[in-house]
C-alpha cells in the first residue's frame, strides 16, 4: 500500500483497566513452572514454560517491535506458532475478555490466560512441543512506528518476524500461523510474502477483502465496526484510520486494492476453518480458501461462533494433526483428511457436521433456479407470469417475501445468488438487503445460537442484533448504483462487483442486479419452508453486541419485477434428500 493513500491519526492510549497480568514492559526470561496459574479463573500450566518477554525484533526498515515467546522448557528445537494481531500480546487474561467469555458461556478454566486474544493457548501448545510467539506489531503498545494493517506492508513486517523466528537456536526452522479474525486475516498477507521459514497457515474465520468484507459490503458503508475496532489500536504514535479512509475513498480504488491479499502467491499448506454464520468473516474466509494457490489446502465448515470452536478439544487435536504434519514432518496421515468437511444446519438441533466432500459446493449438489413469483409470493421451479411486487423503502418493515414449502427433504449447500430486476420509484438508487431463511411448518422463523450461552441476556442481545452470536440465515446486500460486475472475478455462482463507478437509476427503467449471499448449508424437511426476503433494511441487525445496524439511504418505493424478460430468481446448489 502506498502510505500517501493511507490516513493516520493518533493511536489510542493504554487504559489500566484493560491490561493483563503481564502487560508491563519487562524484558527478560523467566520459567513458569508446571502448576503456575495466571489467576484463579485460569487453568494451571501442565508443563514448565520458558517465557521470554518483550524480546526486540528489528524489521527491514530498522523499526523495532516487541514480542513475547513462550516455549517448552528443554533443549530440543521446536516449531513456533505466530499469533499476529494488534490487540496486546499479554492481554488475553484482561478483565474485558473474562467478561466476554462469560457472556458467550465459555469457561476461562479451560485456558491458561497466557494466550493472546483469539490466539493459541501456550499451555496446550507447549505441552505438545510447540512454541507460541505473541508479537505487538508495528506501532502497537511499545513497538515503534505507526500502526498500519491489512496490507502488503503488514505482510512484510510479519515476514521479517517469521524469518527471525526461524533462525533462533530453539526453533526447528519451521513456523506456522494460527488464530481467529485479525490473526486469520494477517495470515493471507504474510503467506503472500512467501517467507522461507513459513511452513503452514491455519486461518480460522477471517476477512480477505477489506472493502468488500469490512467497510462497505455490497457497496453500502457500514462503519460501526471499523470505528469500534480502532479503539483497540493502542500505541504511542499513529494508527491507520479505516473510517477516515472510507470517507476519503468511498469507491474501491488503489487504497482498497492494496488491502486484498495476493492470493496467487499463497502457496503454503493451509487449513482453513469457516462457518455460515459469522456476520463479519464468513464471505472472506470462503473467498480466501477458494482463491489461494496452495495445492495442499483443506476447509472445515462448522456451526459455532469462532471462539468456542477454536478452543474446543477435538478441534485443537485436529489442528495439531495438521501442524504435526507440516511443522514436525510427522507421517500421521493428515493428507487423507477430506478436502472439505461441511455442515448442513437443521436449526432445530439436528445439524449434520463433518460431512466429507472433495469440493464446495459438494459434487452432488446441482445449481437450481427458483423464480420469484410476485403474484403468489412463491419461490417457483417454473417461470411465473409477468408481475411486480413493491414496498415502501422508507418504512421499517419495507420488504417482500417469496416462499417454497418442501414436499420432500431438501438440502442446500454452496453459494446462493440472487438476480433481481429492480426499479426505483421516487429515488435514483436502492440499498437492497436479501435474506434466505428457514421456517418451520407453521411459518415460524428458525434461528440457532452459535455460542454455549442461550440465557435471557443473550436472547435479548440477539433479538435485533449481535448476529455473530445467533445464526438467522444467509444474507446479502447491494447498493444498486454500484451493481457493475467484475467480469474477471465473477462466476455463474458468485457475482463480484467492481465498486469503482456509480451508475444511478432512472425512474421507470428497471435494471438487473446480481447479489451474492453468504454460503449456505441447510436442511429443509417435509412441510418446512425456505423463504427469500428482499428488504429495505438489514433484518439481522448489527454484527456485535452494541453495534449499530447497517445504515441505508432508501427513499421512495422499491419495485421488484418477476416473470418474462425480467424474471427475478434465486440460484443455489440443491439436492433431494438429506
Amino acid at each position: 500500500m502506498s502510505d500517501d493513500l493511507a490516513v493516520f491519526v493518533p493511536a489510542y492510549r493504554d487504559e489500566a483497566s484493560k491490561q493483563g497480568r503481564f502487560s508491563a514492559f519487562e524484558p527478560g526470561t523467566r520459567t513458569l513452572p508446571a502448576g503456575f496459574q495466571v489467576g484463579p479463573l485460569w487453568q494451571p500450566l501442565p508443563v514448565d514454560i520458558v517465557f521470554e518477554k518483550d524480546v526486540a525484533v528489528t524489521l527491514r526498515d530498522g523499526v523495532t517491535i516487541y514480542t513475547d515467546i513462550l516455549r517448552p522448557a528443554g533443549t530440543d528445537p521446536v516449531p513456533v506458532l505466530v499469533a499476529w494481531s494488534p490487540y496486546g500480546k499479554s492481554r488475553g487474561n484482561a478483565p474485558q475478555y473474562v467478561e466476554l467469555f462469560g457472556l458467550l458461556g465459555m469457561d476461562t478454566h479451560d485456558l491458561s490466560g497466557l494466550h493472546k486474544f483469539e490466539g493459541p493457548d501456550p499451555a496446550y501448545w507447549c505441552a505438545q512441543g510447540y512454541a507460541v510467539c505473541n508479537p505487538d506489531p508495528r506501532g502497537c503498545y511499545h513497538s515503534e512506528g505507526d500502526i498500519r494493517h491489512w496490507s502488503r506492508a503488514e505482510g512484510e513486517d510479519c515476514h521479517d518476524l517469521i524469518e527471525w523466528l526461524g533462525a533462533q537456536s530453539w526453533c526447528n526452522g519451521k513456523v506456522g500461523m494460527t488464530g481467529n479474525s485479525y490473526l486469520a486475516i494477517a495470515q493471507w498477507f504474510a503467506a503472500a510474502e512467501q517467507p522461507p521459514h513459513l511452513a503452514a497457515i491455519a486461518p480460522w474465520e477471517g476477512m480477505s477483502d477489506i472493502y468488500r468484507d469490512f467497510v462497505a459490503r455490497g457497496g453500502i458503508p457500514d462503519l460501526s465496526f471499523p470505528g469500534r475496532l480502532a479503539t483497540s489500536l493502542v500505541g504511542n504514535q499513529g494508527r491507520e484510520d479505516f473510517v477516515a479512509e472510507y470517507e476519503a475513498h468511498p469507491l474501491l480504488d488503489d487504497l482498497w486494492r492494496s488491502k486484498i491479499p495476493a492470493f496467487d502467491r499463497v502457496t503454503v499448506p493451509a487449513f482453513v476453518v469457516a462457518s455460515y454464520s459469522n456476520s463479519i468473516h464468513t464471505p472472506g474466509t470462503f473467498r480466501g480458501w477458494r482463491s489461494i494457490a496452495s495445492t495442499e489446502k483443506w476447509l472445515r465448515i462448522h456451526n459455532m461462533m469462532e471462539w468456542p470452536d477454536y478452543y474446543e478439544e477435538a478441534n485443537l487435536a485436529d489442528l495439531r494433526r495438521f501442524f504435526d504434519r507440516y511443522l514436525k514432518d510427522e507421517a500421521n496421515g493428515w493428507e487423507d483428511t477430506p478436502t472439505v468437511r461441511y455442515a448442513l444446519m437443521d436449526l432445530t438441533g439436528g445439524d449434520r457436521l463433518l460431512l466429507p466432500a472433495a469440493a464446495f459446493p459438494p459434487e452432488d449438489f446441482a445449481a437450481t433456479t427458483l423464480f420469484l413469483d410476485a403474484t403468489t409470493g412463491a419461490l417457483a421451479t417454473t417461470e411465473p407470469a409477468v408481475a411486480t411486487a413493491s414496498y415502501d423503502a422508507a418504512a421499517a418493515d419495507g420488504q417482500v417475501a417469496f416462499t417454497l414449502r418442501a414436499d420432500t427433504t431438501l438440502a442446500f449447500a454452496g453459494y446462493p445468488k440472487a438476480r433481481l430486476w429492480v426499479e426505483a420509484d421516487g429515488a435514483d438508487d436502492l440499498d437492497l438487503f436479501v435474506f434466505l431463511q428457514k421456517l418451520d411448518a407453521d411459518g415460524t422463523l428458525l434461528e440457532a445460537f452459535t455460542i454455549p450461552n442461550h440465557g435471557p441476556p443473550v436472547q435479548a442481545l440477539t433479538r435485533a442484533g449481535a448476529s455473530i452470536l445467533k445464526y438467522k440465515g444467509s444474507n446479502g446486500r447491494l447498493r444498486a448504483s454500484l451493481r457493475h460486475l467484475d467480469p474477471d472475478l465473477s462466476t455463474d455462482a458468485i457475482p463480484v462487483h467492481r465498486f469503482d463507478r456509480v451508475e444511478k437509476l432512472t425512474p421507470g427503467e428497471p435494471v438487473a442486479v446480481d447479489i451474492d449471499l453468504f454460503p449456505v448449508g441447510l436442511l429443509i424437511r417435509p412441510g418446512e419452508q425456505l423463504r427469500f426476503v428482499v428488504s429495505a433494511t438489514n433484518l439481522v441487525g448489527g454484527a456485535m453486541p452494541g453495534m449499530a445496524n447497517v445504515p441505508n439511504a432508501n427513499t421512495g418505493r422499491h419495485i421488484i419485477h418477476t416473470g418474462g424478460a425480467m424474471a427475478s430468481y434465486l440460484q443455489l446448489p440443491m439436492r433431494s434428500g438429506g
